[in-house]
């Protein structure tokens, strides 16, 4: 069983896009969007593979009012991987990097049903020995007629320095 955790390649958002349709509760973006993620974030996203096949993915990017904080979009753990510690793996390796230093801060939205994202980043907050906050961000009446949960944005930080 080998395990590779790299950073995303443009010929990767064909796969990402199907791993993504497997992983209930996620929202399903456009193929487009994941081959842009794959272009454009590809330093602050991430994706896990294991014998080749893509089982893990992770898209963020550095929010532009907001330079030392890293917006974490998506996570998604392909269901025969999910308790495994694959996610918290792929957030620490976007950490690590040099090229996206200093992060102080990570953010994310999480909506109230899902327990495992919460599960996580109370995990990554932990481990990183510091604070977890909870704001409304996106309230379900900006959803429209979707009947979409409100979204939680969660703020993690600050953070101390990682070693490398």
């Amino acid at each position: 069983m080998v395990i590779n955790i790299r950073k995303p390649q443009i010929e990767d958002g064909n796969l990402i896009y199907h791993l993504v349709q497997k992983c209930q509760p996620l929202d399903i973006n456009s193929l487009y969007s994941y081959l842009i993620i794959c272009a454009h974030f590809d330093q602050t996203s991430v994706l896990t593979e294991l014998n080749n096949e893509i089982v893990g993915y992770i898209s963020a990017y550095i929010n532009p009012k907001q330079k030392e904080t890293l917006f974490v979009w998506q996570v998604a753990v392909s269901p025969n991987m999910r308790g495994k510690g694959l996610a918290t793996k792929m957030i620490n390796d976007i950490l690590k990097r040099e090229d996206i230093q200093p992060i102080n801060f990570i953010e994310t939205t999480v909506t109230p049903s899902n327990q495992a994202s919460k599960s996580l980043f109370k995990k990554i907050a932990s481990q990183l020995d510091t604070n977890l906050e909870k704001f409304p961000f996106f309230t379900s009446d900006l959803f429209g007629e979707s009947n979409h949960e409100e979204e939680l944005l969660f703020r993690i930080g600050p953070l101390n320095k990682l070693e490398k």
